[in-house]
């Protein structure tokens, strides 16, 4: 006989979850296994909602499994450690992002790349080692492997680091492996909002020069005085395009609807680079011609392992770079996601789970 989520595992716990593709999030009682002895427990303080989450309560990428608790943007302080963690403590702040597992053994997880194993487990939705599935972080408490859980410096505020989990190792990974990150290079930002905003912050933090290139003008004013952006162009500006024509080192596409990149392509200088983090729901038009001619590249990335994940959150304390976040309450969920679902929210917003998530 098949367990409830309520019972498949020794310890009770909480959240808010989708029950089907309606999106609609409401109070949810499922369990999570005890803590053993290489994992790491901790209370969930925050959670950053991404734009993955509402995609995937909704089900648009067709992968959804019921009930799903979302939420992979997730820090806490630790109240448990297994018996051979060795990493953390009672006490720690802590935080999960994308992955709670990979295979340990294939080439990317022996060159710290977990998040690109074939066989890696997302923290929600997916099938865990045991079997169960995974919930995420719009719950009362985690319980991960110690080898997934990231240290968060003391001097980073916990609601302003939570989003660093996915939107901030994504734009900084693209930054670090696809190069354009050196002093005085010149880096086109497409979008800006949870994910261009950082990747803006952490681009300003390595000495590279900054152009925000956005569809609306109104984003000008907040691009250039508060994120200290260079430069602003207004895509839909023909002669603004024309005039950046070869300009850009490289280019960090955030958007992820469906846009033409040609325009983008032109920006780049010869063996420059347009990566993308985005992800529209649909294929995106490739003109192959201007790659020929220019020897440029259009790539992806996604997130970053975990010895790169800690590197970052280091590198965002160091600098005191932080997401600009709205903080709700958890029973705003369904309004936060209507919101975000009409790009109404600047830039990221975040659940103070630990202070409003009440047991029912």
């Amino acid at each position: 006989m098949v367990k409830s989520q309520e019972h498949e595992h020794p310890k009770k716990a909480f959240g808010w979850a989708a029950r089907d593709s309606s999106g609609v999030l409401s109070p949810f009682n499922f369990s999570r296994r005890e803590t053993g002895e290489k994992d790491v427990t901790f209370k969930v303080l925050y959670c950053g909602i991404c734009h993955t989450d509402l995609h995937m309560v909704k089900n648009d990428w067709g992968c959804s499994t019921y009930p799903l608790v979302p939420g992979h943007e997730i820090v806490g302080v630790v109240t448990e450690v297994g018996s051979k963690v060795e990493k953390f403590k009672v006490g720690d702040k802590v935080g999960v992002g994308c992955v709670v597992g990979s295979c340990q053994s294939c080439d990317n997880c022996a060159n710290n790349l977990e998040n690109y194993c074939p066989k890696y487990v997302l923290t929600y939705g997916a099938k865990y080692h045991d079997g169960t599935i995974t919930y995420g972080g719009y719950s009362d408490f985690m319980v991960a492997d110690e080898h997934f859980v990231i240290r968060v410096p003391d001097n980073l505020p916990l609601d302003g680091a939570a989003p660093l989990l996915c939107a901030g190792i994504t734009t900084y990974s693209a930054l670090r492996y696809y190069g354009p990150d050196k002093p005085g290079m010149h880096v086109g930002v497409v979008g800006l909002g949870g994910l261009g905003h950082v990747a803006v912050k952490f681009a300003k933090a390595l000495g590279v020069r900054i152009t925000v290139i956005s569809t609306s003008l109104n984003k000008k004013k907040e691009a250039i005085e508060h994120l200290r952006a260079d430069s602003f162009l207004v895509s839909r500006d023909q002669d603004q395009m024309q005039a950046a024509v070869g300009t850009m080192d490289g280019i960090i596409d955030t958007v992820s609807a469906v846009h033409p990149l040609l325009p983008l392509i032109d920006l780049l200088k010869s063996n420059g680079k347009l990566v993308m983090v985005g992800a529209p729901e649909k294929p995106l038009e490739l003109p192959v011609f201007p790659l020929l001619m220019g020897r440029k590249m259009v790539a992806g990335s996604n997130i970053g392992g975990m010895k790169e994940t800690q590197e970052m959150i280091d590198f965002a304390a160091k600098h005191n770079i932080t997401a600009q976040v709205e903080v709700i309450p958890i029973d705003y969920l369904n309004t936060a996601m209507e919101r975000l679902a009409k790009t109404d929210v600047r830039y990221r917003f975040v659940v103070d789970v630990g202070n409003t998530l009440k047991y029912t």
